[in-house]
């Protein structure tokens, strides 16, 4: 890694910190630090399971207990059983939660207000144009992409939202049976593998790989959920699948796709992808591409 880079990274986060009052024990003076306040505001309006709220911020279950016995004390929640799994933990806003809510609300939109107010109107410009940049690749560092069983709930997901996909977008629409097959058991070793990307838990992406021996390897079913969309994704999975495909022994991959697919054409050729004749029976492809691993 780049000590440079990493220098710069610790005076942002440095920055960041003081000048939002993150350092703190009284996050924008509520008698509490900014933890517990990200939990009260996390919460909503309809409660949430205990379950889901813990994925959301990525927290320790004894951490975030621990936050949520603080909350309890002030009696700003409650954390009750669910009402048809009584196994379930729900934590809910009392009253006064909702109005300690609107309160954070009202003082965090003053906060982001300072930040602006000393700059002239380019500086704000710029700065919030940053911010957006920062978001966006931040985000893109907590995408997980793993090796997944295609029967798993998230795999079906991602299959599923890639066919309606390609039924929008393409002239004539999209069927599967019609297509050359990547069903479950292909997709498994020792035929193949199934790459899930999860963002917080959710599945966001999936790209697969077809497995023939000492032929070159296909790249089947890359797609990326609107939401993640200009995060990387696309590129990020194409580049595990290959690296996948190596550690297979695969020296060439190849991948055709649909001329309505403009993005992953453009993602192919800009990663070293060159088109080719045609080298399968595939109903729905416009081009052929291929690549040396």
């Amino acid at each position: 890694m780049d000590i440079e880079a990493t220098q710069r990274v610790r005076r942002f986060n440095r920055t960041v910190t003081q000048r939002l009052g993150a350092l703190d024990d009284e996050y924008l003076a509520r008698g509490r630090p900014l933890g517990a306040s990200r939990v009260l505001w996390e919460v909503g309006e309809q409660g949430v399971d205990l379950r889901e709220l813990r994925r959301r911020l990525d927290l320790d279950s004894g951490y975030l207990s621990r936050l949520l016995r603080l909350l309890e004390r002030e009696g700003l929640v409650a954390v009750e059983p669910g009402a048809s799994d009584k196994r379930a933990r729900i934590v809910r806003l009392r009253d006064s939660g909702r109005r300690e809510r609107e309160l954070l609300d009202s003082r965090s939109d003053e906060l982001a207000s300072s930040l602006l107010a000393p700059l002239n109107d380019e500086q704000r410009r710029r700065l919030v144009e940053a911010m957006a940049v920062v978001e966006r690749l931040l985000t893109a560092g907590l995408i997980d992409v793993a090796v997944e069983s295609p029967t798993t709930a998230a795999a079906q997901f991602c299959m599923g939202s890639y066919f309606t996909e390609l039924e929008d977008r393409f002239e004539g629409g999209f069927d599967p049976a019609r297509s050359i097959s990547a069903e479950a058991d292909e997709l498994a070793e020792p035929r193949g593998l199934l790459l899930v990307a999860r963002l917080r838990s959710d599945p966001v992406g999936c790209g697969a790989l077809k497995f023939y021996g000492s032929q070159p390897v296909e790249i089947k079913r890359m797609w990326v959920a609107p939401e993640a969309r200009g995060l990387g994704l696309g590129r990020r999975l194409l580049s595990e699948l290959e690296e996948h495909a190596r550690r297979h022994g695969a020296t060439v991959a190849r991948l055709e796709t649909n001329r309505s697919l403009a993005e992953a054409i453009s993602l192919y050729r800009s990663a070293g992808y060159v088109e080719v004749p045609r080298f399968n029976d595939e109903p729905y492809a416009d081009h052929w591409f291929e690549k040396d691993l």
